[in-house]
């Protein structure tokens, strides 16, 4: 497969590559949400069903924006600003910002594709 084939598929990829890092960090084997999520995931690459592709991005901005409420409810149990801290806000707002930005990309796809 070209780069080209796979640069419309980077948000469906990116949420596939980090449920799979939810899975490795359960340690659990049989994990029923993350082999849910990506069976919906693969079944969402291979139809391109429009709705389904819209029902998962909307799903996603919304978790991402209440992790956000998380990642600054989280910080402000932070009493002295230290490492610990300048780690959890360099990489969880790197981390949510990036998901935010694909969950749009992934909607504006799938918005563009059920116009049509």
């Amino acid at each position: 497969m070209k780069i080209s084939q796979l640069k419309p598929l980077i948000p469906e990829l990116f949420l596939m590559v980090s449920v799979l890092y939810y899975w490795v960090l359960t340690l659990n084997l049989l994990n029923p949400i993350a082999m849910g999520l990506l069976a919906i995931l693969i079944y969402l690459i291979i139809s391109k069903k429009a709705t389904l592709g819209l029902v998962i991005s909307v799903v996603f901005i919304a978790l991402n924006l209440f992790l956000v409420l998380a990642l600054i409810s989280e910080l402000s149990e932070f009493e002295v600003i230290n490492q610990n801290y300048n780690n959890l806000i360099i990489f969880g707002s790197l981390y949510l910002g990036l998901n935010l930005i694909l969950a749009g990309f992934m909607f504006y796809k799938y918005l563009k594709l059920k116009t049509n």
